[in-house]
């Protein structure tokens, strides 16, 4: 179990996941919770904080004390995408984070697909530093990608054990997808609700998929990765319907990618430097014929 626990990856892999998850906590600052900042105008007697909330000694939020936050996690988070200060950076930002999602989560709704971000910046400032593109083995940072794909992983199987325990067998044979698509659905949804039984058969089918999940572990690593495209696929169809977003979670569930091999800055560069090669050629020389002699006998050019 330890071995498969801190089964060794790639540095490069590590340094791509730190980066792309730091900058999706900047970016969900600005895009998809920044109404976190709108919860300063509401009464602080409706303020009611997690368990975790009320065990710390957290102040209750005020428009300098989420203001604060704000600048502080998206300045920092910045920075620590950069990969600088790996562990300093990445327990300011996880701390930050962590409270940014208790004022979040403190006015009655608390969202499932963040648990998998939440572990993987209380992880990845274990790795240890990390550079792009280094192929140098790290049992550290497989430790850090593991325990996060485990928490990813969590999250399905999870949440299909709350609907049977909440929602007991009247969750798959009721009309959740059908209240789901009344309050938010697109034409999408329309088309597939007037096909008889086919929500029913969905129901079933995404408990199915969530308690089986885990089998994802035991697949070799070909189908591994085609299982979690199906993941994906899945993320994308909940979104074309019903336009539930589950971004956190689908920035968390990166840690079963070769991201090693996703290295956009060197594509730049690359692109950027035959562009210049191809301007610094003489005018009018066609490449495949330069240097070749012609049809008189005379080689081209002067």
């Amino acid at each position: 179990m330890s071995r498969w626990l801190t089964e060794a990856v790639p540095r490069g892999r590590v340094a791509a996941f730190r980066t792309l998850i730091y900058l999706f906590v900047a970016a969900d600052l600005v895009v998809f919770t920044p109404w976190v900042r709108t919860r300063v105008a509401v009464p602080g007697e409706l303020y009611q904080p997690l368990l975790v909330g009320r065990l710390l000694p957290l102040p209750t939020p005020t428009p300098a004390v989420v203001a604060a936050l704000f600048w502080a996690l998206l300045l920092l988070a910045l920075l620590a995408a950069t990969g600088r200060a790996p562990r300093l950076l990445g327990w300011t930002v996880f701390a930050l984070y962590f409270e940014w999602m208790i004022v979040a989560m403190s006015y009655g709704k608390v969202d499932h697909d963040r648990f998998g971000l939440l572990v993987a910046l209380a992880v990845l400032p274990t790795a240890g530093r990390a550079r792009h593109g280094d192929p140098t083995r790290s049992e550290a940072g497989g430790w850090a990608l593991r325990v996060t794909q485990i928490a990813v992983i969590c999250t399905y199987f999870l949440a299909a054990w709350a609907k049977l325990r909440f929602g007991g067998l009247d969750w798959l044979t009721g009309s959740v997808l059908a209240r789901a698509i009344i309050r938010r659905g697109t034409e999408l949804a329309d088309l597939i609700a007037s096909v008889p039984y086919l929500l029913i058969v969905a129901q079933f089918g995404i408990v199915a998929f969530e308690l089986l999940s885990p089998v994802v572990f035991l697949l070799r690593e070909r189908w591994r990765l085609a299982t979690v495209g199906f993941f994906y696929s899945f993320h994308l169809v909940t979104m074309a319907t019903i336009t539930i977003s589950f971004a956190p979670h689908l920035a968390a569930m990166t840690a079963f990618l070769p991201l090693e091999r996703v290295r956009p800055v060197v594509w730049a560069r690359r692109l950027l430097s035959r562009r210049g090669r191809n301007t610094t050629k003489p005018a009018g020389v066609t490449p495949a014929l330069a240097g070749q002699a012609s049809a008189a006998g005379r080689p081209d050019g002067p």
